[in-house]
């Protein structure tokens, strides 16, 4: 089976196309460039150098967030119009599992994590266990801080994964002290690889349905409410 995995959710573009268990190639940048005029042509350059028609493809995998709102939007934005256009399967992963495979061989718990502004993380908690991927906490925004004190109530070390994880790093290690263990600079850019291997056995999801995983509402919209109901009070 030939898959073709998506991920736009935040600064760092990646796409993979596997098949059969093995990475065929691989496209990743980690620059402050839109994505949305990227991603196509870093679709279309990978199948041509992979030797790989679209109509080759067989599922489409799809970072689904949290993340960056735009980037979560163009990404699976695109896996779904071309799983559509090619009728062919498409499946979400969340955002910050497929960054936890760095840690397969780590003993302790996996923390990948995408800064969420105002002294907040994007974040979740994984292990592996039996070479399979473990959610441990789901994904959730969180300030840092408390973030620090649920893992320290579990006594063991965590490995925090992300080009954000160095914005947080002083509140973790205050906290946390010598659990508190981080990814090194090589390790903290998704690879979309591991994206298309988590999706790889999963089911097919309804196109019409599939939708982002923001987790939390993108400030624009949480301030419209929050105007909507003080409004409502006033009325």
């Amino acid at each position: 089976m030939k898959i073709l995995a998506i991920d736009t959710s935040n600064q760092v573009l990646g796409i993979a196309l596997l098949e059969e268990g093995k990475v065929i190639g691989e496209y990743i940048t980690n620059l402050k460039k839109n994505h949305s005029i990227r991603v196509m042509p870093a679709i279309e350059h990978l199948l041509h150098d992979c030797g790989t028609m679209p109509k080759d493809l067989e599922k489409i995998v799809v970072a689904k967030g949290p993340g960056s709102y735009t980037g979560v939007r163009i990404g699976v934005t695109i896996a779904k119009s071309m799983a559509w256009s090619l009728n062919i399967p498409i499946v979400g992963v969340s955002s910050l599992a497929l960054m936890a495979g760095i840690g397969r061989y780590f003993d302790g718990y996996l923390s990948p994590l995408f800064d969420a502004r105002r002294g907040q993380l994007y974040t979740g908690l994984y292990r592996y266990h039996n070479n399979k991927l473990e959610t441990v906490k789901k994904d959730c925004n969180i300030l840092a801080a408390n973030w620090a004190d649920e893992l320290k109530a579990l006594n063991k070390q965590v490995l925090f994964i992300g080009n954000d994880a160095v914005l947080h790093q002083t509140v973790l290690r205050d906290v946390l002290g010598d659990l508190a263990v981080f990814a090194e600079v090589t390790e903290n850019n998704p690879r979309p690889s591991e994206l298309g291997l988590l999706g790889m056995e999963l089911p097919g999801e309804d196109i019409h349905t599939f939708v982002p995983n923001y987790i939390r509402l993108v400030e624009a919209e949480a301030k419209w409410l929050e105007a909507q109901k003080n409004q409502d009070v006033r009325n």
